[in-house]
């Protein structure tokens, strides 16, 4: 009986022993898309990458599509779809959308390129913004908004801030502190240092709201060039994203650099942007002077984009600014000019140096203060400010 069983028994082992293990299934590679911003005076073609982390052993297929944005089409470009396909061992594959070149003044446009269902890869960034910079009036965007130009003709760069370091420079900048009375204006934040800070290479200025429901407090912060950098003359490009609710109030602007000694409005005030929250579709561009606040006077325009908001993306506000005469731009389009014909008998104090001053307030005389809608933390984000002169 044992000799019968020892065989058996031998080749039940033999077989285990022998079991095929599950297949180790391979890692996928990770697929992206890149964005692409292009001329329609130089480039006939919109030209998007398609990259993968890891070459694979498989074929790796992905379909797409084009979506418009404020690019359509047809008028703008010729949209397609398809499917594109790696060789076991490529890395990358391109996908050409062509463009159609016209003579019309238009602002920069966009649109997407979509890749969906990967077989063999994952998909990481399945959208790629095509921004197209109109040639008649020189506009670029990337995937976070407008942009605008590193240079001018017949000018130099005098002075920027990229915000590319961890903290504001004291030789720069100071935090102008506390509520000093509402600042002129019945406003409720608090200014202090602690409600800015650097993110992804920007200044993010926040306005928070503590305290309690019965008693709110708000914060957030102001900061001045004053006595550090003043400028007189030149095109002043700001990069920034605003933000939006009921009694919030960003502004970026400038005062005359006298203002201890002639005080306000005869040193003159310059708002190259403000944004009343309870209208985040409009930005508004003004000046202010006179000998006294007795006869104060102001004049200005705005610019509407509804239905989009000026807290969706970056957008640029812009002065150009010589002897005797002011120009405001929104996005690289001008929508209101001064000169010191314009005064009513007060003054021209814009042929000075003025300084710089970065704020979102909480309520106040004109934006009216904060409700149950408003929503807190609101932010303005800046990504660079940049001073051109002759």
């Amino acid at each position: 009986m044992h000799r019968l069983l020892i065989p058996g028994m031998i080749v039940f082992a033999t077989l285990g022993a022998c079991k095929e293990q599950p297949p180790v299934e391979p890692e996928l590679p990770t697929l992206q898309v890149s964005d692409e911003n292009i001329s329609e005076d130089t480039d006939t073609e919109a030209v998007f990458t398609l990259t993968l982390s890891a070459a694979f052993t498989e074929t790796v297929k992905v379909k797409y599509y084009t979506v418009d944005g404020s690019a359509q089409s047809g008028p703008d470009y010729e949209g397609k779809e398809g499917e594109i396909s790696f060789s076991p061992g490529q890395l990358t594959a391109e996908v050409a959308v062509k463009l159609v070149n016209d003579t019309l003044k238009e602002q920069a446009e966009s649109f997407e390129l979509v890749l969906f269902g990967a077989e063999n890869a994952k998909l990481v960034k399945s959208r790629g913004v095509g921004g197209i910079r109109e040639a008649d009036t020189g506009r670029l965007r990337d995937a976070e908004g407008f942009l605008s130009p590193e240079s001018y003709p017949d000018f130099v760069l005098a002075w920027s801030d990229e915000f590319s370091g961890t903290e504001m420079d004291p030789t720069v900048y100071t935090f102008e502190q506390g509520n000093n009375n509402g600042w002129g204006n019945q406003e409720l934040q608090i200014y202090g240092s602690d409600n800015e800070f650097f993110e992804d290479g920007k200044l993010v200025i926040e306005a928070r709201k503590g305290g309690t429901e019965a008693s709110p407090l708000y914060t957030s912060a102001r900061i001045i060039t004053k006595g550090k950098k003043e400028f007189k003359y030149g095109r002043i490009d700001i990069r920034a994203k605003l933000p939006q609710g009921q009694g919030v109030w960003p502004a970026l602007w400038m005062l005359g650099k006298n203002i201890d000694q002639a005080g306000w409005p005869a040193c003159g005030e310059i708002d190259i942007m403000e944004l009343i929250g309870s209208a985040p579709s409009t930005v508004h561009g003004t000046v202010h002077w006179g000998t006294s606040p007795a006869v104060h006077k102001y004049k200005g325009s705005s610019v509407n984009i509804s239905p989009a908001k000026f807290a969706d993306e970056f957008h640029i506000f812009s002065i150009y600014w010589r002897e005797n005469a002011l120009y405001w731009y929104i996005d690289d389009q001008l929508f209101y000019k001064i000169t010191s014909n314009e005064m009513e008998g007060q003054p021209w104090p814009f042929n000075q140096e003025h300084f710089f001053l970065y704020n979102i307030a909480v309520g106040g005389q004109w934006p009216g203060y904060p409700d149950a809608s408003t929503v807190f933390p609101q932010r303005m984000t800046i990504d660079y400010v940049r001073v051109f002169q002759h």
